[in-house]
């Protein structure tokens, strides 16, 4: 069958030797969910959390809380796609503090021909096989009708920027330089990663904007990102899933008043994936957010008005002590 969209994650990402545990939980529920097989998909939840709450199913287009929702996510998931079959295809699995992680291609069947979207698949693990909440990123540009707003999945203890001493080796070294104070250290961001250290595997439809591989490629994606950061937004970590290879981050955005007047710019959640090579540096990044497409939100579809969004992490500036160390 033809492929009319295809992912580039596993083109840049893949690899005979990584190893995917087809038990993991999370991988477990989306295959469930793409065959239909609803029963299966909600026999890996219980009624509720194993310390009080409803168990959650959180993806681009809508939260669903306790096992009557998520039924209703599993009935509605391939539809919400346009698809008539899907098909998931793990590529990268990361399991460590509490959390799984699997990254994968699900293949689209629509109108005869195949849809490839790449997607995060988030597990918290009550037990080894068993999950208390799912959540899953993918671009919004391939899901029909979609508008590019996530509102925040995590309720932010404070307005500051995430710490880089709460992240080890080349990660914590790539965050520092990311958040460096006035702007972006892109030589010291240079220097953190491999060569070669490709950027992408979750591009929006159509485009391969977001894949950088070369040097100068890369280089030049941290340039235009020195001149926004941090004056207009910064990252927030709520979640770290580092298992020594990989580190995946689930974030949240704090947005400056000069972020919201000059560029839009809202508060939003996004995961990343920073890969680490035999020699400890960067050899794969991997994003999923929608940054930089704020003017084009559909405030009839979010959940929240645009007054209220606006009004989630705002902060006026981002001085020294608000999370961007001078280092």
């Amino acid at each position: 069958m033809i492929i009319r969209k295809e992912s580039s994650l596993r083109t840049l990402f893949g690899r005979p030797d990584r190893k995917i545990d087809h038990n993991a939980p999370e991988l477990r529920f989306m295959e469930s969910v793409c065959k239909g097989d609803v029963d299966t998909a909600l026999s890996l939840f219980c009624e509720e959390k194993l310390f009080g709450g409803k168990p959650v199913v959180d993806v681009p287009y809508g939260r669903f809380e306790g096992l009557s929702e998520i039924k209703d996510f599993a009935r509605g998931w391939l539809a919400m796609f346009d698809a008539v079959h899907a098909e998931i295809d793990p590529v990268i699995q990361t399991r460590a503090a509490g959390r799984s992680v699997t990254e994968s291609i699900v293949n689209f069947e629509v109108d005869g021909a195949i849809n490839q979207v790449s997607m995060f698949i988030v597990g918290d693990l009550r037990t080894q096989n068993l999950l208390d909440e799912v959540r899953v990123y993918f671009h919004f540009t391939h899901c029909p009708g979609l508008t590019p707003y996530r509102k925040p999945l995590f309720v932010s203890a404070h307005k500051e920027v995430g710490d880089p001493d709460l992240l080890t080796g080349a990660v914590k070294e790539y965050y520092a330089a990311l958040h460096h104070v006035p702007h972006v250290d892109v030589d010291r961001i240079m220097k953190s990663m491999g060569d070669p250290c490709p950027f992408g595997g979750y591009e929006p439809d159509g485009s391969a904007a977001h894949i950088a591989c070369t040097r100068q490629e890369l280089r030049e994606k941290y340039e235009h990102m020195a001149t926004y950061i941090p004056r207009w937004v910064g990252m927030r970590y709520e979640t770290i899933i580092d298992d020594g290879v990989n580190c995946i981050i689930e974030w949240v955005h704090v947005v400056s008043d000069a972020g919201r007047k000059e560029a839009s710019r809202v508060a939003i959640s996004g995961i990343s994936a920073y890969e680490r090579g035999e020699d400890g540096l960067l050899c794969g990044i991997r994003i999923c957010d929608y940054a930089g497409y704020e003017k084009d939100i559909d405030w009839s579809k979010t959940p929240v008005s645009k007054e209220e969004a606006f009004k989630i992490n705002a902060v006026s500036v981002f001085p020294d002590s608000v999370g961007c160390k001078k280092l």
